[in-house]
């Protein structure tokens, strides 16, 4: 259940008997038991509607394990108090931009600047609290690098960011960007990292090389298996993302009978234009296990923002699979212009 819909969301066009159901405590413990991570996101819909999620935070930090709640922040105000600060416990803040873009991406205004006193109601209660921004067709650079400083101005912990998935269900594809637009938004970013007005630097919640591959430095491949999804139906192949491959019942399974092959860059359409982190920093951060001095490299120079860019992966399936063609251009579409569509009648079996 959510208490928003925005324009590029494509996680709870369920039907209602569907958005209505929560997991409960118990499950959701013994699915963090099952698998062992030791950070757990909580993403949504909208998680603090769920009236048990106080339990299941406080479950979660009593085993030591980190907690990233993310939430649009319209309730917190409402919920803060049912939650302790701790150094398990973040609070991730749904930011996508500036004041009229991010209340056009949720399509509703006055959003913004609830999360924004959100955020400075949650630090001054002593929470951690992060920002998680997702980027569009359309974006200025210019005003991306200032959300950043106003971000960073506000005290949070890092920023979150990724391009937008193109999500099957979502309302409408063309809102998102294409693998090249995608990494030619992030040089545009990042070569406005230095010398901010004021001075403020950004505090990204990312690995450094993973922030180098959003700048098209490195032709990583998926690794869904890394943050793996449990959700009411169980243990979702392969990824947070696809929602139509299927459920596993136990973390074993997912881990052992997913097809792993079938899925990622040049592997399987649907994975075409994604650089989300929840299958890339997975991937940044094992290659900066095994290239340390790579990373000291990135790390210390940031970002490359000119020059040639990594080559794409090949594709490996027969182009005529894709649902838009090669050649489709990527319309810049206005986000407020974006409806949301009922999917009642489409839902598969499966997932009833």
């Amino acid at each position: 259940m959510c208490n928003l819909a925005c324009s590029g969301c494509g996680k709870i066009d369920y039907p209602k008997e569907t958005l209505q159901k929560r997991v409960s405590v118990a499950d959701a413990l013994r699915a963090v038991d099952e698998c062992g991570a030791p950070m757990v996101s909580i993403p949504g819909g909208e998680p603090l509607i769920h009236k048990e999620m106080p339990q299941i935070v406080a479950g979660i930090v009593a085993r030591k394990k980190f907690v990233y709640l993310c939430t649009n922040a319209i309730l917190l105000a409402k919920h803060i108090d049912d939650y302790q600060p701790s150094p398990y416990l973040t609070f991730s803040i749904h930011l996508d931009g500036n004041r009229q873009r991010h209340d056009e991406s949720v399509c509703q205004e006055g959003v913004f600047d609830k999360a924004v006193a959100a955020i400075k109601l949650a630090r001054s209660k002593g929470f951690r609290v992060t920002v998680n921004c997702t980027l569009f067709s359309g974006e200025d650079p210019a005003e991306v690098a200032e959300f950043f400083d106003m971000a960073t101005e506000l005290g949070v912990e890092g920023i979150m960011v990724s391009p937008g998935y193109s999500y099957h269900h979502a309302p409408r594809q063309d809102v998102f960007l294409g693998r090249k637009a995608s990494k030619e938004l992030f040089r545009g970013i990042f070569s406005r990292r230095k010398n901010r007005p004021r001075g403020v630097k950004w505090s990204f919640n990312h690995s450094p090389l993973f922030l180098d591959f959003l700048a098209g430095n490195q032709n990583y491949q998926c690794t869904p298996w890394s943050m793996p999804t449990y959700n009411l139906f169980g243990w979702q192949r392969p990824c947070y993302l696809l929602s139509d491959e299927g459920y596993a019942d136990t973390y074993q399974s997912l881990i052992e009978d997913t097809e792993w092959e079938k899925y990622g860059v040049g592997k399987n359409p649907r994975c075409d234009n994604c650089m989300a982190h929840c299958g890339f920093e997975g991937t940044a951060v094992n290659d900066a296990f095994s290239n340390p001095l790579k990373l000291l490299w990135v790390t210390l120079r940031g970002p490359k923002t000119t020059g040639a860019m990594a080559p794409e992966l090949p594709v490996e399936y027969d182009p005529a699979a894709r649902y838009t063609p090669a050649s489709a251009t990527i319309t810049a579409i206005p986000v407020a212009q974006v409806k949301r569509v009922n999917r009642d009648a489409e839902v598969s079996t499966e997932s009833r």
